[in-house]
């Protein structure tokens, strides 16, 4: 059983190394901006105003928090990502991986 503790540390450090590579090459930060003008391209952005507009109207503007709306629409967001724009971002990764 304690394999399983020990390959989610392994997990755990190999994300948080490759993490740090991507953070000090600079490629973290070009694989956001690359995610930011797919989820544009797709239409995502402008769904996920128009839901945020919804929770606002619904909850009053007056009353809801940043706080709220955040914990309102990260699950949907995150749900909706295409699943072929995550599947191109995991392979950037994997390939920068390879590399580093």
């Amino acid at each position: 059983c304690s394999m399983t503790g020990d390959s989610r540390l392994v997990d755990a450090q190999v994300r948080a190394s490759i993490n740090k590579k991507l953070d000090e090459s600079g490629e973290k930060e070009r694989l956001k901006e690359h995610l930011r003008w797919k989820l544009v391209d797709c239409g995502w952005r402008d769904d996920l105003k128009e839901y945020c507009k919804e929770v606002i109207k619904n909850k009053g503007l007056e009353t809801i928090t940043v706080e709220e709306l955040v914990a309102a629409i990260t699950p949907r967001g995150r749900a909706t990502v295409p699943d072929h724009i995550k599947a191109e971002l995991l392979q950037r990764i994997r390939k920068f991986a390879d590399y580093n």
